[in-house]
């Protein structure tokens, strides 16, 4: 400005030369010889007039010259101007008062070349009458000599070049300047084009006179851009009464500025110089700075270019000063956000903006912040920190229109940095690190009504963010119903902190929720509203316990829980998808969904390698297994499907293998599905241990009672392994092919199972009963007699066909038609199974064929009256033939042995049972007197010793210890004339023994 000042002052002085020498002269070429030379002697310049001069003498005196240069190297200045014309008053050539009515310079292009450093220097020690830099003392020296009507600038350009710099070119100059006495008031304006941006401003000075005299003087200032520098900058007004103070600078007091719509009371001053220098004290009752946060001002002018939006903002228009600013305001809006006693100030030096937000006040607490930019920078970069001791959470989201379930104080202690002036490029480029935390901090967990569960504690909880492009990450511990919570949390912080709505955007985040009893982990986005995707994980070593922790129940029966999986869970459902579950220990992995009406809606496809519903319904518990393996009473445990009546549910299941306990088929591919309080499940035809299954299952939970109701049909199923993983039975080998339909109600399992219903029938074929073989058992009589039977699993009766029906009452299976066909024998039977108590109860009736060896005619074995008791427990039942009835008709056993293939005709039989002497003893002993002897005890042994009706019935062996009993000295006498007792099952009899009479017997007969 002081440049374009001084060269102003050139051109008039030149014009005002011109118009007073140019009537002396007559020859035009002389003329604009002379005229150059005596310009260019008179303003220290070269100055050249290189086309026509016009003169004019009335009514004023008047020059017009076209194509005019100057030069004016020591300043760095060349100018052309295409026209310059100019008039003074007759009055000048009598008077010693010069009075210019015209001067206008037309198209005139003026180029300052900035000097280096070395040669700036030169030329201020070499002097300059202006030397402070301030054109007005100069002017106004000028103006009391003179009186300027006009001068006038019309296109021009302005050129700045520099070795450092970019050249900087100012066009569309329009310039009007006024000062007719230096009484009067003095106005500038001006306009002129600045790369897109366009300029306009006037200044008057109410009467230059006072300024000299150190007196104050009125100024004006307004000054617009389009598009405006910086927010809220597009216009400005300034007015007061300036003083000229006796160091040549100027002090502004009791002004006013009104900028972005804003007013401010202005106390000011201006230092002139080289580098001129600025301090200004802004104060307002109300600061409104929403206007300097619009990013996007309008062009004004019709018809001007578009601003270049792409083009960065910045704040070079402060380069060319220093300054200190301090605003202060009692009162500071921005948005809903409310502030008082703001104090912020501003240091501007060589290219260097530092300023501090001293203090802020506002509803949710307090703020202190510091910033520092160059301002040279085409895009600006500011760096600074914010600072707070305690911000009220709730208050502050209420400032920014946002409800949050968290309360406590958020305190900040972190340095910022950023680039550029508009919202975008500060998104784009800002970052942050430092700290921030949470004091006496207490969240709400959405959608739960108990107030207990509900709220999460935090004593202090401090965040530390190393950068906004890595993320924030929050670790500590805190408290839920009393039970201390560790939580790892990380969270993108630049898209925490610059998204602009967190209620719908929602949070990208990373939890680890580690609890005494359960553990929670969180990948996704999560919303202040409740809503939640992404991947979740979930694990706990017992849910109901976990549950009962939380005052819940319905879970009694699951244990350990684990799921993982993508989620997308909102207000009104949740959907997953890729998820991996474990229930009870079974896995299995799917998608599906839950909307949350009344019934839930379930809809899921899960895969499973096994599922094994008896272990997912809680069912295969270490105790109960334990209590299954020892053969005791099952426990009796609650059966609750009333959550049957709180779902609908559609569960696509595939199973490489599906069941219940042990027993398995598969694979399967099925349906599961829940409505108005009943499940059903049916199992299409599947493999199963050999052969196929097909079955169905219905659950009903809305009765008072809950109920069930089952089908099966088995085929070609093999049944030793099918009944050893059912109950354990390892008895019974074969072909199997049954049918079952059993309906059962009750609260609890011993209820349901005692409540069983129903028929079934089951037939094998090909098969073995195992741990007896009922042939061999007739083949043995004699030895089975004399050392009682043992079970042994490596003997088996085989058979061709096995088949009874059965029907089913109070859950007892009772049959009446057993039939069993094999090679060497034939049985018919009746018994019943006790399913509640799992118990099993037959009698078989054996009848053999007629050679052992062979298949042949049946024989009738009536008068021996052998049958094979099966009973007990179904995972350890006892397998023996009955012999007690041998002891009811001795004749007739006898006989049958003839008819079994024994050689009686060659043994003394009729002497043993109708002779005298060992014969008759023999006969008496079968007749009743072997059962008296027995009753009298001889040998007087302890009670656990088995007596000969429990070994022939076929009742275990004592154990070895129990079975021996120790003989008193006294009584060696008695013992040897006593009868000798017969052995338990399967216990050897020792050779050295005396024999019993019964034994001696059979050892006769095979003699």
């Amino acid at each position: 400005m002081r440049r374009f000042i001084l060269s102003l002052l050139g051109v008039a002085a030149l014009a005002v030369a011109a118009i007073a020498v140019l009537p002396s002269l007559i020859s035009s070429d002389w003329v604009r010889a002379e005229l150059g030379r005596q310009l260019s002697a008179a303003t220290g310049s070269s100055i050249a007039f290189n086309g026509p001069v016009n003169l004019s003498a009335f009514p004023y005196l008047a020059v017009v010259a076209e194509d005019v240069t100057l030069s004016a190297e020591a300043e760095g200045i060349t100018a052309e101007f295409a026209e310059v014309s100019g008039s003074v008053a007759l009055s000048s050539l009598w008077s010693d008062r010069l009075h210019i009515k015209q001067i206008a310079l037309d198209r005139p292009v003026i180029v300052l070349e900035e000097k280096a450093a070395d040669e700036a220097a030169s030329t201020a020690d070499r002097g300059i009458e202006t030397g402070s830099g301030d054109p007005l003392p100069a002017l106004v020296a000028f103006l009391e000599r003179s009186a300027i009507e006009s001068v006038s600038i019309t296109s021009g350009t302005f050129i700045r070049r520099s070795a450092e710099d970019p050249e900087e070119v100012v066009s569309d100059v329009e310039l009007t300047l006024s000062a007719p006495d230096v009484d009067d008031a003095f106005s500038l304006s001006a306009s002129a084009r600045v790369g897109e941006r366009s300029y306009e401003t006037s200044f008057t000075i109410s009467t230059l006179r006072s300024l000299l005299e150190r007196q104050p003087a009125d100024v004006t200032l307004t000054a617009e851009a389009d598009p405006a520098p910086a927010p809220g900058m597009s216009s400005l007004e300034a007015s007061g009464q300036v003083t000229l103070n006796a160091n040549g600078s100027y002090q502004i007091r009791g002004g006013e500025v009104e900028a972005g719509g804003q007013a401010f009371g202005l106390n000011a001053l201006f230092v002139p110089g080289k580098r001129a220098r600025l301090l200004v004290d802004l104060e307002t009752d109300r600061l409104d700075l929403t206007a300097f946060m619009d990013v996007a001002p309008e062009t004004s002018q019709p018809g001007a270019p578009a601003a270049d939006t792409s083009k960065p903002g910045n704040l070079q228009f402060l380069a060319g000063f220093d300054a200190d600013m301090s605003i202060n305001a009692a009162a500071v809006d921005l948005g809903e956000i409310s502030a008082s006693d703001v104090s912020f100030s501003a240091a501007l030096k060589d290219g260097e903006l530092a300023a501090e937000l001293g203090h802020l006040e506002i509803d949710a607490g307090s703020l202190a912040a510091n910033v520092a930019t160059d301002v040279t920078a085409d895009e600006p970069a500011f760096r600074g920190r914010l600072a707070s001791k305690g911000l009220d959470i709730a208050k502050l989201s209420a400032l920014a229109g946002q409800t949050v379930p968290l309360s406590g104080a958020l305190t900040i202690d972190a340095g910022f940095a950023f680039r550029g002036l508009d919202g975008e490029a500060i998104r784009k480029t800002v970052d942050l690190a430092g700290t921030i935390g949470l004091r006496d901090a207490a969240y709400t967990l959405p959608g739960i009504a108990d107030e207990t569960m509900r709220e999460v504690k935090a004593k202090k909880i401090t965040a530390r963010i190393e950068s906004l492009a890595k993320p924030l990450r929050v670790a500590g511990r805190l408290q839920w119903r009393n039970k201390p919570v560790d939580v790892d949390l990380q969270i993108p912080a630049v898209d925490t902190i610059l998204a602009g709505n967190l209620s719908a955007e929602g949070i990208p985040l990373k939890l680890q929720v580690k609890m005494p009893d359960a553990n929670l982990s969180l990948d996704g986005k999560a919303a202040l509203a409740g809503t939640y995707a992404g991947k979740l994980g979930f694990s706990t070593a017992d849910l109901s316990a976990f549950l009962a922790g939380l005052g819940q129940s319905g879970a009694e029966s699951i244990g350990p829980l684990a799921f993982n999986g993508h989620v997308d869970a909102g207000a009104t459902g949740v959907s997953f998808q890729e998820a991996s579950i474990s229930v009870n220990s079974v896995e299995g992995a799917g998608s599906g969904s839950v909307e949350f009406t009344t019934p839930l809606k379930i809809m899921t496809a899960l895969n499973f390698d096994e599922l094994d519903l008896a272990q997912l319904a809680g069912a295969q518990s270490p105790a109960l297994q334990a209590k299954a393996a020892t053969g005791a009473e099952p426990a009796d445990v609650p059966l609750d499907l009333s959550a049957l009546r709180s779902i609908d549910a559609t569960i696509k299941v595939n199973a490489k293998k599906l069941g219940y306990g042990k027993v398995f088929a598969g694979p399967v591919a099925t349906s599961l599905v829940v409505s108005d309080g009943v499940a059903s499940l049916t199992l299409p035809e599947a493999p199963f241990y050999g052969g196929h299954v097909v079955a169905s299952l219905r659950a009903d939970s809305s009765q008072s009672e809950p109920s069930i109701a089952l089908k099966t049909s088995i085929s070609g199923a093999s049944a030793a392994p099918l009944l050893t993983d059912m109950a354990g039975f390892k008895h019974l080998e074969g072909s199997l092919k049954a049918e079952f339909d059993v309906t059962g109600a009750g609260g609890t399992s011993g209820a349901l199972a005692k409540s069983l219903q129903g028929n079934a029938n089951v037939g094998f074929s090909d098969g073995a009963i195992r741990g007896i073989d009922i042939a061999n058992v007739y083949n043995n009589l004699v030895s089975l007699m004399t050392s009682g039977f043992k079970q042994d699993e490596s003997k088996a009766t085989t058979f061709t066909e096995l088949g009874a029906s059965f029907a089913i009452e109070g859950g007892v299976a009772r049959t009446e038609d057993l039939k069993l066909v094999g090679p060497l024998i034939r049985m018919t039977g009746n018994g019943a199974a006790d399913v509640a108590q799992s118990t099993l109860n037959f009698r078989l009736e054996p009848r053999l064929v007629a050679s052992l060896k062979g298949q042949g005619a049946e024989i009738s074995t009536d008068g021996i009256g052998v049958p094979v008791v099966v009973e007990g427990s179904f995972a350890a039942p006892r397998i023996y033939p009955d012999l007690s009835d041998l002891l009811k008709n001795p004749d007739a056993a006898l006989a049958k042995l003839k008819d079994f293939g024994l050689p009686i005709d060659k043994l003394p039989i009729g002497d043993l049972l109708n002779g005298d002497g060992a014969g008759a003893a023999v006969k008496d002993l079968l007749g009743g007197t072997l059962d008296k002897a027995l009753k009298d005890k001889a040998f007087k042994q302890e009670e656990q010793q088995l007596s000969i009706e429990e070994n022939i019935g076929g009742d275990p062996a004592p154990k070895p210890d129990e079975a021996a009993v120790e003989i008193p000295p006294n009584e060696e006498a008695a013992k040897a004339d006593a009868p000798t007792e017969l052995p338990a099952n399967g216990t050897e009899v020792p050779s050295e023994e005396a024999d019993g009479p019964v034994e001696g017997f059979f050892k006769q007969l095979l003699r």
